[in-house]
């Protein structure tokens, strides 16, 4: 969806990753769990964290700094964990995505909303919807379906099942 096909209010649930606030789509997001202790996986990208136990299934867990090319930071008291649903190639994933802190669910308004930068060509900024406008700060509005590729989707989904079986 680009943001000209963006013309009613979007609910969102923002999030914060270091000074840096990011929104997800509402519907996109399942719940938000305290963060817990995670198994790591051998092998994986720096970026998983591991996997964690959601009522007897095996769920992956992202650390979005790291993904965002951030350092990564101590686990607070505010430190969460965001249960998306991914869906890339008509296949639905369902991971954690570690966020510093969960803000607030915001409704922004299609005119509150601005289209992505266009940073180069070198930069890839797909995974991002739009920056939406509040109390004159920016949120970036992530399109969670193209913040993972295809081939670390499946680094992920084979990281929860060798863990599960």
């Amino acid at each position: 969806m680009s943001v000209a096909g963006i013309v009613e209010t979007t609910q969102c649930l923002t999030f914060k990753l270091e000074d840096e606030v990011f929104a997800l789509d509402i519907s996109k997001v399942r719940e938000v769990l305290e963060y817990t202790t995670v198994t790591k996986v051998p092998r994986t990208p720096d970026f998983m964290c591991g996997v964690i136990n959601l009522r007897g299934g095996v769920v992956p867990v992202v650390n979005m700094r790291l993904k965002f090319g951030m350092t990564d930071a101590e686990k607070t008291v505010n430190t969460c964990i965001i249960i998306v649903e991914v869906t890339l190639d008509g296949e639905t994933t369902i991971l954690g995505a570690l966020a510093d802190s969960v803000q607030e669910v915001m409704d922004l308004e299609a005119d509150q909303i601005e289209p992505a930068p266009k940073i180069g060509t070198r930069l890839n900024t797909e995974f991002i919807k739009g920056m939406g406008k509040h109390d004159s700060k920016f949120i970036m509005i992530l399109d969670i379906d193209k913040v993972f590729t295809l081939d670390e989707l499946a680094l992920v989904q084979d990281a929860g099942e060798q863990e599960s079986s």
